[in-house]
């Protein structure tokens, strides 16, 4: 199924701004959408939150049907969508549908089944004595507006994981998609449309960073933001400067660490895979590899030979392994590092270069050797078909260097022991690690996926990445409501030495302390218990004489 491009053919008028969707592969235009007015933000949110305010009262069941039939309409749909994301993108049909409609599907999925659950007020059990009187609850409550603010390299998929679960939770949802995907982006919006969304519910505000800035300031009740660490920087400023909670996902240096028992055909597939799918544009890109020399020139081999089979072309051939980059600015900040260490002394073993007989946007895939630390290869994100390999020493070498980056996201470990494999994770300093396998755990809707450091904060997908979208409440019901609280005023007669008895019964750090401050003479706790039993009504509360 061929999907219709958006046209403007009417003369716009002369204020009107345009956010056009080009087609990396060839650098052509497909599609414009017209950008919001700055102006008309406030007007935005109002509908926002006036759409928030019927749609929290509604059941958690009635929410998730509305996910039930988004996911039906990007199931029918799923061809369309597909094609929009690789005209957007470049990248490949397979990793449209792998990455990015399968991955959506089986979260709407994910959220009708467990929703319920996650979402249901939680008991709190009370387990110090003095306050048994007491019953508690966790209520998961909508927060009201979110503002989603993603990225390019994942156009459908991200939005979607976030825009799904606001909305089980009971949100109104404000997507601002990038500015290289204004197609993909407003799809999103379209299908929950398609679904049932009250108007207003879900929005597309398209535009660039002048928007992004007017939706902080209009103050959401909570910002999502996938990017670059300098723009979420920006963010997390403007967020702070109005007391705005964000959850910041801002990008990776991942780090593949292969030790001698491993595995070296598969490990070193899943180099490759790890380190051009998308052509290198994921957060969770494989960019430096830390292989054990024993087994690093067999490693390093297989990758070279396996990058020399891969197809680099236009997503108009359905068997392509790698397209082209998103735009000539990301291809330079590949290039910069990869000059950067070649004067430094590493090598290029395959790759290193344009291709311009393939399109204005394409960079061969890159294996390159002979890499320290001292390189901005290695320090700084790459985003790009680059696969940098050192060789160590050991699995000890292997984890410092891992660790030697402001990012903290994601990294794997590869090895036939699974226990030790196990062991050397725990010791990385990441969001999350995987044994035996790369990036895919993205995919896995119960698992969370977010980082630390430069990476950012808060995670998404997941039972945590709902209860990120809800504001969490404590309920506590008292149960003998007649009576006065020995803490309530009325400080006399006794009272402080009264709970200074009271707190070694409870908390001395010996039990054989514990039983003789209860076995003690009873009338020393006198003052509590008068107080306790003083009032019985409102009008003597504080529990005095």
């Amino acid at each position: 199924m061929s999907a219709p491009a958006p046209s403007l053919r009417k003369s716009p008028m002369p204020s009107a701004v345009f956010v056009e969707s080009v087609d990396p592969s060839t650098g052509e235009g497909v599609a414009r959408f017209e950008a919001v007015q700055v102006s008309t933000i406030p007007g935005v949110f109002s509908r926002a939150r006036e759409a928030q305010s019927s749609w929290a009262a509604r059941s958690l069941p009635e929410r998730c049907e509305l996910l039930r039939r988004f996911q039906a309409e990007l199931f029918d749909r799923r061809e369309e969508v597909a094609e929009v994301i690789c005209r957007e993108t470049g990248k490949p049909r397979a990793e449209a549908i792998f990455a990015e409609i399968m991955f959506s599907l089986d979260t709407a999925s994910f959220l009708v089944r467990n929703s319920r659950r996650f979402l249901k007020p939680q008991r709190v059990p009370h387990h110090n004595w003095a306050l048994k009187s007491k019953r508690g609850r966790l209520y998961y409550e909508p927060l009201g507006v979110v503002a989603l603010i993603t990225p390019w390299n994942y156009p459908f998929a991200i939005p979607v994981g976030q825009v799904l679960p606001a909305l089980a939770a009971g949100n109104a949802v404000l997507l601002k998609p990038s500015e290289l995907t204004p197609w993909t982006g407003a799809l999103v919006a379209e299908l929950a449309e398609r679904a049932g969304a009250p108007s207003g519910l879900v929005q597309v505000l398209q535009g660039g960073g002048e928007v992004t800035a007017a939706i902080i300031d209009a103050r959401p009740d909570k910002v999502f933001f996938t990017g670059s660490v300098e723009t979420g920087r920006k963010v997390a400023e403007a967020c702070a400067r109005n007391l705005i909670p964000s959850v910041l996902e801002l990008g990776g240096k991942d780090a593949m660490i292969v030790l001698a028992d491993a595995n070296i055909d598969k490990a070193s597939s899943a180099a490759i895979w790890g380190g051009f799918t998308n052509c290198g544009q994921a957060c969770l890109s494989v960019e430096r590899v830390y292989v054990e020399e024993a087994v690093a020139e067999r490693f390093i081999s297989l990758c070279v030979e396996k990058t020399k089979n891969l197809r680099v072309g236009s997503n108009a051939d359905s068997e392509i392994d790698i397209g082209p980059m998103i735009r000539n600015k990301e291809i330079e900040r590949v290039e910069a590092q990869l000059l950067d260490a070649t004067s430094h002394g590493a090598k290029i073993l395959i790759g290193g270069c344009r291709m311009p007989e393939k399109g204005p946007n394409f960079f061969a895939p890159t294996i390159i050797t002979s890499v320290d630390h001292t390189m901005r290869l290695m320090r700084e994100e790459t985003f790009g078909p680059v696969v940098a390999i050192q060789t160590v020493a050991g699995a000890d070498e292997a984890v410092r260097l891992a660790n030697d980056s402001e990012f903290g996201l994601s990294a794997s470990v590869w090895t036939r022991n699974a226990k030790r494999g196990r062991e050397i994770a725990s010791r990385l300093r990441v969001g999350s690690v995987m044994v035996n396998d790369v990036a895919s755990y993205y995919s896995i809707t119960e698992a969370p996926h977010g980082g630390c450091g430069a990476s950012g904060w808060g995670r998404v997908h997941s039972r945590l990445g709902l209860l990120e979208m809800t504001n969490v409440k404590y309920i506590d019901e008292e149960l003998l409501p007649h009576f006065a609280k020995p803490w309530w005023y009325g400080y006399r007669d006794g009272v402080a030495q009264a709970a200074d008895r009271f707190t070694e019964m409870l908390f001395a750090p010996d039990r054989k302390r514990r039983w003789k401050a209860l076995a003690s003479d009873p009338r020393s706790l006198r003052p509590l218990i008068k107080k306790s039993g003083a009032s019985k009504s409102p009008q003597t509360g504080t529990g005095s004489k």
